[in-house]
């Protein structure tokens, strides 16, 4: 459920309203932050400027961010651990979404896991280095439509039962794969790749904003491939913004569900994602850039 905010000018993340996650008490800003690549290159080991990366995570919630996003397999171990060094004890309302399924290897290869024994212990992980007594929302991440969701599912809600997570979430998940998942347990909010030139899911989209559901789209920018579209750039050009900025601002203006986390190591493209949080695309622009489905 969408929600006006307060104090939108003092706060920039706050210019594009708040969303109540799906069957919980939680309310963020729609504009949030993702913590994945406050990690090394290939989000694998160590920030290369550690200050840096705990200025962006405190100028974060200076500019209104309290919905950031993390796991504490990126790193592994590292971007839970900048977040605590630069945020704890952690302000009022801040909300910090995890994501289990997967870890790393002493390479760096992403090793996706479902059992519930390695579920516990990853949730378990992700509580001790924040330094939290429960994850409020925990997304299950999914490895591809094949996979079976209903075993982790219940394992999801046996660990909400004791207390341990409040709230569940999916990731990388088809249409039958989520409604599968939603016949276990209330589904808060739903993380996919999707973005300006990747919308494969944009019947899910509309489903969930029927039903009030979030939908968090991972990679908002492109991710490790950044967007890269000429027609972008001249709309961009023409209204005077960062191509950046405008690809988030036709997110938030895509579906009312949607919440973004764009992620960055550096203060200045921080200011300038947050800033989409303000900017009212012009239904020319609107219609030139949804026009890039085709």
């Amino acid at each position: 459920m969408t929600n006006p905010v307060p104090n939108a000018g003092v706060h920039p993340a706050a210019a594009a309203g708040r969303f109540t996650f799906a069957g919980s008490a939680i309310s963020v800003n729609r504009m949030g932050y993702g913590a994945m690549q406050l990690a090394g290159p290939h989000v694998f080991g160590e920030p290369a400027d550690p200050d840096e990366a705990h200025a962006v995570l405190r100028e974060a919630v200076a500019l209104g961010v309290d919905h950031i996003d993390t796991s504490d397999f990126y790193g592994p171990h590292v971007t839970n651990r900048l977040i605590r060094e630069a945020l704890y004890p952690y302000p009022d309302g801040l909300v910090l979404v995890t994501k289990i399924g997967a870890w790393r290897d002493d390479k760096g290869d992403w090793i996706l896991e479902r059992s519930a024994d390695f579920l516990r212990r990853s949730v378990q992980d992700n509580l001790d280095r924040l330094g939290l007594s429960q994850l409020p929302l925990v997304n299950l991440r999914m490895g591809g439509p094949e996979d079976d969701v209903l075993e982790p599912m219940r394992t999801m809600c046996e660990m909400r039962d004791e207390g341990l997570i409040g709230h569940i979430g999916i990731s990388t998940v088809s249409a039958e794969q989520l409604a599968r998942a939603r016949e276990i347990a209330p589904i808060a909010c739903v993380q996919n790749h999707y973005n300006l030139v990747q919308r494969a899911d944009d019947a899910m989209i509309d489903a969930l904003e029927a039903d009030g559901i979030a939908y968090v789209p991972y990679f908002p920018l492109g991710g490790f491939t950044p967007l890269q579209d000429a027609t972008l750039n001249e709309v961009a050009a023409g209204l005077g913004q960062s191509p950046q900025a405008v690809a988030l601002a036709w997110l938030l203006q895509r579906s009312p569900n949607i919440l973004l986390i764009p992620g960055t190591a550096r203060r200045s493209h921080l200011r300038d994602n947050i800033s989409a949080a303000a900017l009212q695309l012009p239904p020319e622009a609107l219609a030139r850039l949804d026009a890039l489905a085709g």
